[in-house]
């Protein structure tokens, strides 16, 4: 049996914060964090040699978590976080369009260095 949910746009990422989170007031008195966060995998190549790619996403988190984002999170904090994709577009002060994709934070949580690499 397949259970129907509402949580159709729902992504999870863990990884580490590249800045401390940019506090901003916008229209209407609303409070919007913007943070940077970068995951990565690790393989061995056919030749043995271990390669790395790392992925950067932006994420922005609004009113009280932003708020708690600000409070609690440093660049190079490892932080699990939930969220939802969001597509948007945006004039540039060139005139050009720009497209960006970001996650919209829903929760996030710290991650203990010491529990992640017992589970390596």
């Amino acid at each position: 049996m397949i259970m129907e949910t509402t949580k159709r746009n729902n992504v999870q990422l863990v990884g580490n914060l590249g800045n401390d989170p940019e506090m901003k007031d916008v229209k209407g008195g609303r409070r919007m964090a913007r943070l940077s966060v970068a995951t990565n995998e690790r393989w061995k190549d056919a030749s043995g040699d271990w390669k790395e790619d790392v992925q950067w996403h932006p994420v922005v988190a609004w009113g009280k978590q932003a708020e708690l984002v600000a409070d609690q999170l440093r660049k190079g904090s490892k932080v699990s976080l939930e969220g939802r994709l969001v597509h948007r577009s945006y004039e540039a002060k060139d005139g050009q369009k720009r497209y960006v994709t970001e996650v919209v934070l829903s929760g996030f949580r710290l991650v203990n260095a010491e529990v992640e690499e017992q589970r390596n």
